[in-house]
């Protein structure tokens, strides 16, 4: 394997020391981030031809990105003019997003994203979701590096009929992304401005959990036109739901509404439902924040497993009961988009 040093040398020739943030080995592929030095796309080529030469290395993605400051909640106001990053062939942007982690935000995000399909719109999913991204995994492209026609762009994933992209298809499975705010940030700006997305009705964007430097970066950065917070019924997951619809009303998002999920276990033998978390409880949250509750998702092992085997059960069963509660989520998003 080649050495850093080795790839420094050659980064010398074309950008100073100090601007290289970060470099990530892959096998025979690096990823290598530089910071606070302007996007050149003459140079970039140039410098990728120069690291593919050296021996050991046979593919490079060079991400940039600059330092921002840490923005203060408190000073943003109403009518706070949101700057965008450029995604082109996109109508519509949605994120859906959860307060904390484990409550099936990226299985929701993936079958509202085929429920939206499945009522006739055009639609892609981004998954945003950074530190663990799994779009990959449950759509069936895991391990599948993106094509590039024209060795600046890459190609959407087109997978049942869906657009999608994941930050998940530049890094390996098992590969822990250690990056700083600022740096994660300039990796997804690139990759949703890089994709050639194609006449998009509505992009489902799978949110990072939480509420970070990342998360309010991309709800300012980019100009989403509503928030789906998910959560599931216990008071501890709920709690963390409150700070997510206030951190995107802060930052003057549209809050579309609240998703419980995990709702209840239905028994398939009697029909019975069992509220093992908790019962109502996303519910009477929407009402007490006064944000839309869109709809509940049963806790079923079907759910599970399809998202596991890449298909989606809105796509795998579209009569269950499972799939018909997605739809009924989509179509009130739909409405609220006026699309």
């Amino acid at each position: 394997m080649a050495e850093n040093k080795d790839l420094f040398d050659v980064v010398a020739d074309f950008y100073p020391p100090e601007s290289i943030e970060g470099v990530s080995w892959h096998g025979s592929r690096v990823i290598l981030t530089l910071i606070d030095v302007e996007e050149d796309e003459v140079k970039k080529q140039a410098l990728t031809k120069e690291l593919e030469k050296i021996e050991g290395i046979d593919k490079v993605t060079i991400l940039y990105t600059s330092e921002r400051k840490v923005v203060n909640l408190s000073a943003i106001r109403g009518d706070a003019e949101r700057s965008s990053w450029m995604i082109r062939g996109v109508k519509k942007i949605i994120a859906v997003a959860s307060g904390k982690g484990g409550v099936g935000k990226s299985t929701t995000a993936t079958n509202i994203a085929f429920a939206l399909k499945k009522i006739g719109l055009k639609t892609a999913l981004f998954d945003a979701d950074i530190y663990g991204p799994s779009i990959p995994t449950m759509l069936g492209y895991e391990g599948t590096a993106p094509v590039s026609y024209d060795g600046k762009t890459f190609e959407p994933f087109e997978v049942m009929g869906m657009q999608t992209m994941s930050i998940g298809t530049l890094i390996g499975k098992d590969t822990p992304l250690i990056w700083r705010g600022p740096k994660a940030c300039g990796a997804l700006q690139q990759l949703l401005s890089d994709v050639n997305w194609h006449d998009v009705d509505v992009m489902v964007m799978d949110m990072p959990p939480g509420t970070g430097d990342i998360q309010i970066t991309l709800s300012q950065q980019v100009r989403i036109d509503g928030a789906i917070i998910v959560s599931t019924p216990q008071d501890i997951a709920l709690i963390d739901a409150v700070k997510g619809v206030n951190m995107f009303k802060a930052v003057n998002v549209p809050i579309l509404g609240i998703v419980e999920n995990m709702s209840y276990y239905l028994c398939p033998e009697c029909g019975h439902r069992e509220y093992v978390f908790g019962e109502n409880g996303a519910k009477n949250t929407a009402e007490k924040l006064n944000v839309d509750f869109l709809g509940d998702v049963p806790l079923d092992i079907k759910i599970r497993m399809h998202a596991d085997e890449g298909k989606p059960i809105v796509e795998s069963e579209p009569e269950s009961l499972f799939a018909k509660n997605y739809i009924e989520i989509a179509k009130k998003v739909k409405d609220k988009l006026k699309l």
